[in-house]
């Protein structure tokens, strides 16, 4: 349960929420929240974070997927003041700085295979829009310009740019900005839970993976391969509820990628950075992608960075003459971020981070695992420290939620009451009502059961309320 602490610094709340109220714009969140007053985070630690009253919670989601090497980290504060006071700031534009270049070395050393170009951005929808971008690009120099199309799952979500939108699989985050760019198509995920209801295999989860990868190839062959430039993927699909991939799934879209000559995208700006046990998650599930876009941990959120990792496939034709990729950010590759970076990845070598999640990642599973004899939890899925909890009317059937009934229990109950019992993670209906968990990386065991011991005693009250 929450507790309070003493600050160190007080704040005038009632003056902060009045000021919120009239000023501040939050992102994906209803602005009518406000008229109630929004909660005021004023410090982390460790794996907790403090409201502006000095209660204390447990941060369940690493801020958004983000601070993965834990709150408080004073060395990587000063790792960015120690850059500022050097080199505050200069682009990449025709110039480098040695932050950037160490690592750009850094994350090549770790990416798998041919990666060995890193194009830098400031957050993971740019890095995204820069992994489209650079697929239409590439084919049109390779000589095939009608390769525009994309194909991504249905209720991925992938950034909110135009071009992202085009590749994000959410029509209710989609439709209010129509027409986005066009070219994406979505093929079915990797939700073996609602394997039946997409009329899919449902003996084993191998036999449904290699049947949603096909499905993949299915679309390639009905647009026609000569359109499609490329096919972008999460290692763990997070919009929908932690969707791993099966048993040889990812082996079997390579295979279809090769055979079409069409370029793979692993979106890792969630999955990298040791949330599913190394640096990237392509390794733990085996398969070389051309693009490897990413963002969040890689600072654990102590600055603000993306990029994306190329393939010298996909580098080649702009190593040479007068080619260029028209494409950049002011802020990409900021000086202050990137040295943040080297530091949290030093922070990673050093307390073995990635090992941590490996070996402490069947534990987390089997306490979540617990909850199943509450009647609303249907279905606990996740790799890594990465999971979701889906709810159901009747676990039996599997009888989802209709629309009202979802809105009632996630925004109406559940959101409030967990943060109320202390326990900041995310109640999500973009697919099916999930809770999903996403803590820092430096928790274990005695962790994970006090997480089950607040979800337990918040979801059997929302059980008893239906």
């Amino acid at each position: 349960m929450s507790t309070t602490t003493e600050l160190t610094t007080s704040y005038d709340v009632k003056a902060l929420q009045a000021k919120a109220k009239e000023h501040l714009w939050m992102h994906f969140s209803r602005q009518s929240t406000m008229e109630d007053g929004v909660p005021i985070i004023v410090r982390g630690d460790g794996h907790h974070i403090y409201d502006a009253q000095g209660k204390e919670y447990i941060d369940g989601l690493a801020g958004l997927f983000v601070v993965n090497a834990g709150h408080g980290r004073r060395r990587l504060a000063e790792a960015g003041a120690k850059q500022a006071s050097e080199l505050a700031f200069f682009p990449l534009w025709s110039y480098a700085h040695p932050a950037a270049i160490e690592l750009a070395d850094r994350l090549a050393s770790y990416a798998p295979g041919d990666l060995n170009h890193v194009f830098f951005s400031t957050g993971g929808g740019e890095a995204v829009e820069t992994a489209f971008k650079l697929a239409k690009n590439y084919w049109k120099l390779q000589g095939q310009p009608m390769k525009t199309k994309v194909i991504s799952r249905a209720i991925a979500y992938h950034g909110t740019t135009q071009g992202a939108l085009a590749i994000t699989g959410l029509p209710g985050i989609k439709g209010q900005f129509e027409p986005v760019t066009p070219g994406g198509f979505r093929v079915p995920n990797t939700n073996f839970y609602r394997a039946a209801e997409m009329g899919a295999p449902t003996s084993d989860p191998e036999t449904f993976g290699i049947w949603a990868a096909d499905r993949i190839e299915e679309m390639i062959q009905f647009e026609g391969p000569e359109t499609v430039a490329a096919v972008f993927l999460e290692p763990v699909q997070n919009s929908g509820g932690c969707f791993p991939p099966p048993p040889g799934y990812f082996q079997r879209v390579r295979e279809i990628c090769d055979k079409y000559d069409v370029l793979l995208v692993s979106d890792e700006v969630i999955c990298a950075f040791g949330r599913i046990g190394n640096f990237f998650a392509c390794d733990t599930f085996g398969y070389q992608p051309d693009m490897i876009t990413f963002a969040k941990a890689v600072t654990s959120g102590y600055a603000p960075l993306g990029g994306t990792v190329v393939s010298d496939k996909v580098y080649e034709p702009f190593k040479h003459g007068t080619t260029s990729f028209a494409h950049g950010y002011t802020f990409g590759g900021h000086p202050v971020s990137a040295a943040v970076a080297l530091e949290n990845l030093d922070i990673f070598e050093e307390e073995g981070l990635n090992q941590h999640v490996r070996e402490n990642s069947p534990i987390f599973r089997s306490t979540l695992e617990q909850l199943k004899d509450i009647p609303i939890v249907g279905d606990v899925r996740g790799e890594g420290y990465f999971f979701g909890i889906e709810l159901v009317k009747d676990q039996k059937t599997r009888e989802t939620f209709n629309d009202d009934e979802a809105e009632r229990l996630l925004r109406g109950f559940l959101s409030k009451a967990l943060f109320d019992a202390g326990l900041y993670c995310r109640a999500d209906d973009r697919g099916d009502p999930v809770i999903q968990l996403s803590p820092p990386l430096t928790i274990g065991p005695s962790e994970f059961t006090e997480i089950e011991q607040i979800l337990r005693s918040v979801l059997t009250e929302a059980g008893n309320l239906l």
